[in-house]
């Protein structure tokens, strides 16, 4: 079900503490860590601590929790010292999702060449 935690998900397994994860920072409704394969120096996910499979879902079935979501890619870009950084959040296989819970990638600390991918 829809914002409940599933089993089978790495994401609500790491929301729960069974499996590890570095976090580096922490809030009500969130979790922000650092990701094991960064694609910048600072490469950090933020998610909703509810499941929801994509960034569409979010926003659709809990609007507040995404908005939590994105206050906290500016709160982690803040406490890494970003003047400048790029939020993404892939939907869909083919736009590189491949962990089926809402994340948002937050990357800074080079320069990031547009268009991406």
């Amino acid at each position: 079900m829809t914002g409940e935690p599933q089993d089978d998900c790495l994401f609500c397994k790491i929301v729960a503490g069974t499996i590890p994860a570095t976090i580096v920072r922490e809030t009500e409704t969130t979790v922000a860590f650092r990701d094991i394969n960064p694609q910048a120096p600072t490469h950090v996910l933020v998610i909703p601590k509810a499941h929801y499979r994509d960034a569409a879902a979010l926003a659709v079935g809990a609007p507040e929790l995404a908005a939590d979501v994105l206050r906290e890619t500016q709160a982690i870009a803040d406490q890494e010292k970003l003047d400048s950084y790029r939020t993404i959040f892939n939907t869909g296989t083919g736009a590189g999702q491949t962990v089926w819970h809402t994340h948002a990638h937050v990357l800074g600390g080079r320069g990031l060449e547009w268009p991406p991918g």
